[in-house]
């Protein structure tokens, strides 16, 4: 302790990096390398596969508890990309459906041995599949009672003689919002149908409707809480709710401002 990971040779000695520092609950950033290493404090620490162990003894740390946490080098990356983006280019030119092309996929990495067979199971985004489930009915039951015509028909008539940037707009901010508090997914089973409704109440075409819902329900950065990324670095960043809105909500304006033009002139109405 009072050394810092560059002074003992963290580097070259153990083939390890010390990618974090907290103290007393409080994150260190800059030169974390330079810092010297106090009592209490915590590392992140990147080290070679199977050498935790032998890392942690040398200098004289103990290991928290097994998080489950992997960083990995795969070498067949560029083998798993290509797959998938062929498949996602056989889909694109209707050559295959997506879902028949996916499953390719998914079989092309288990024979690849690039998601290992045993761990297929373990894989599987479960609560994806749950909330899926579970919000394709809520969608189906809002469309059917009336729901998501009567949400159609405001945003229409808030929206009366406004040109098309602004009702497009009108129904990415209420995408977006509706994106903050629930999974993408989920915003796009009820969003799209109330988009369709809009394009059929003035009378054109759903297919920037759609794009705009499809790209504001992929713009949630204003909570922790909008996709499980967001979630994911709230605790290992050290970052506070407040946080979020005030990156994100620059960022949304931007995404607004770049993808309404780009919709009409791929899409007019």
């Amino acid at each position: 302790m009072g050394k810092t990971a560059q002074a003992i040779g963290l580097a070259w000695r153990q083939r390890s990096v010390l990618l974090g520092l907290s103290r007393q609950g409080k994150a260190l950033r800059d030169h974390v390398r330079k810092t010297e290493v106090r009592t209490r404090d915590i590392l992140l620490l990147l080290v070679p596969q199977d050498r935790g162990q032998d890392v942690t003894e040398w200098l004289g740390c103990l290991p928290l508890a097994e998080r489950g946490l992997a960083v990995t080098q795969d070498s067949k990356v560029w083998l798993a990309i290509g797959v998938f983006a062929a498949a996602v280019a056989a889909a694109s030119v209707g050559l295959v459906y997506l879902p028949i092309a996916l499953g390719c996929v998914v079989i092309a990495y288990v024979l690849a041995k690039i998601v290992p067979l045993s761990e297929l199971y373990s894989h599987i985004e479960w609560p994806v599949v749950v909330l899926l489930g579970s919000m394709i009915p809520l969608g189906a039951a809002l469309q059917n009672a009336g729901g998501t015509e009567l949400i159609a028909g405001a945003l229409v008539g808030l929206t009366e003689g406004m040109p098309a940037w602004a009702i497009l707009t009108v129904l990415m901010v209420v995408t977006m919002t509706l994106s903050d508090v629930l999974n993408n997914t989920a915003t796009t089973i009820v969003a799209a149908p109330v988009g369709i409704q809009m394009a059929q109440s003035l009378n054109v075409s759903p297919d920037p409707f759609l794009m705009a819902v499809a790209i504001a329900a992929s713009s949630a950065f204003l909570t922790p809480i909008g996709h499980k990324n967001n979630t994911l670095i709230l605790g290992p960043g050290g970052y506070q709710f407040g946080d979020y809105w005030r990156i994100g909500l620059p960022l949304e304006i931007i995404i607004v401002a770049v993808s309404i033009p780009a919709i009409l002139v791929f899409w007019p109405l």
